[in-house]
């Protein structure tokens, strides 16, 4: 048997100094800055970008790279060991050089990027010295590229972008933007668009507003970027999207795992903490069992991501987890939503206050249950995936009918029967 649930003795001890380091040096920032993001905020560098360089010479900064981008190549099971303790706190993503979308942004830059695009825009990304913006999704037409309007066309030797974009990640703090429009319009639905690397400094770029403070409404007019800042080949946009979404959706599930064992912690604490009615919360039967539900609904979905991992490190080749990262993705939202509100119940009135995170946990699960893809889209894809590994039953009575079963148990057993007295019969069903 090849299956274990253990980590071996090296990597444990990596995962102890991480969970030591993040919760003493790393949770604190969290309530000092405004924005792990801006790298513009004296504050925040001052106390990130020295805890970013004990990271890199403990060598575990970039650790979603391959060694090839100077990573250690870890594969996803130990990043998804990793992110579950980088997953309680906003700030620890960054600190270890692994958050999004530059961690997606690094990934397909590496894989489409022209030795010069690395050299201007992926080398200070993945040296923390700036962040990135990935535009793609668009007021009117959400997530779905089939009724996307945003165009490129060819004007001499530079490409010229118009349209708006929505909920386009840390565009008010970005350095350059990775954005999706059409440039092939008389090509198939899925051919169409086309990915483009576009400095900030653009002229034409117009922030409208930030929509929740870390996404921005976009609006580009006649913004010209050279013609070698595409990314990838024309019409590719597709390709080069999914090579980012697959792993940026699990790298995401693995950090809500984090998140939901910190909002189970707390809930714990509290039920054994407060008093109500002459006993604990903890012994009152329904807080018992809000407790044991949002256990199983962590552990299912961890072991489920967990596995997911492990497969993408098996197979290498994100189309093969397709449908694991799409039910990965569907139940996040759901177990973290489940799990917060159990614990803003739990504690009462302070739950539903800003003194307390269960709020913005809630709140956030809508975010997840929309965010690189809405959740009725994976559970369809999910589904899809599903079917594939079945057939239609050609006749009225399928094989699985039961009287059809019990006839064809009857013949395969028919000596026994005869021994005692039961010979087969014909089928009540007369099939």
């Amino acid at each position: 048997m090849s299956w274990n649930f253990e980590t071996d003795p090296e990597f444990a001890t990596e995962l102890e100094w991480i969970d030591k380091f993040v919760r003493e040096e790393v949770e604190p920032v969290d309530l000092l800055i405004d924005d792990p993001w801006d790298v513009g905020d004296a504050l925040r560098n001052d106390l990130i970008v020295p805890l970013q360089q004990r990271v890199k010479e403990r060598k575990l900064w970039g650790c979603h790279l391959g060694p090839d981008l100077g990573g250690p190549g870890y594969g996803q099971v130990k990043l998804g060991l990793m992110n579950e303790i980088l997953g309680r706190s906003l700030a620890a993503p960054i600190v270890f050089g692994s958050q999004a979308p530059d961690s997606g942004n690094s990934e397909i830059l590496a894989h489409y990027g022209t030795d010069a695009q690395k050299g201007r825009f992926l080398e200070p990304l993945l040296a923390g010295k700036i962040v990135s913006c990935f535009s793609m999704t668009e007021p009117q037409g959400g997530a779905d590229p089939q009724v996307f309007t945003t165009t490129a066309h060819l004007d001499g030797d530079d490409w010229v972008i118009n349209g708006e974009k929505w909920f386009s990640s840390s565009a008010s703090v970005a350095s350059f933007f990775i954005v999706m429009a059409i440039s092939e319009p008389d090509a198939s639905p899925y051919q169409r668009h086309s990915m483009f690397i576009v400095p900030a400094e653009t002229p034409g770029i117009e922030l409208i507003r930030n929509v929740d403070g870390h996404h921005g409404y976009l609006r580009y007019t006649d913004v010209r970027v050279p013609a070698d800042h595409i990314l990838g080949g024309r019409g590719e946009a597709f390709l080069v999207a999914q090579t980012r979404l697959g792993g940026g959706r699990i790298h995401h599930a693995m950090r809500t795992v984090g998140l939901v064992r910190h909002t189970l912690d707390l809930m714990c604490r509290r039920a054994l903490s407060r008093h109500t009615q002459g006993e604990r919360l903890a012994d009152k039967q329904l807080v018992q069992a809000a407790i044991a539900e949002s256990w199983c609904e962590l552990e299912s979905f961890r072991l489920l991501v967990l596995q997911t991992a492990w497969k993408i490190d098996k197979y290498g080749d994100y189309k093969r987890v397709r449908g694991d990262v799409s039910a990965i993705k569907a139940m996040m939202p759901k177990v973290l939503h489940n799990v917060a509100s159990r614990a803003l119940q739990l504690h009462g009135s302070i739950g539903i206050s800003d003194e307390m995170p269960f709020m913005g946990y809630v709140r956030d699960s809508f975010t997840m249950a929309l965010a690189d893809g809405p959740t009725e889209v994976h559970l369809t894809n999910l589904a899809r995936a599903v079917l594939r590994g079945y057939s239609p039953d050609p006749e009225m009575f399928p094989d699985y009918h039961t009287l059809r079963r019990r006839e064809r148990a009857q013949l395969k057993y028919a000596d026994v029967l005869e021994r005692h007295g039961l010979l087969p019969t014909a089928s009540a069903a007369g099939v």
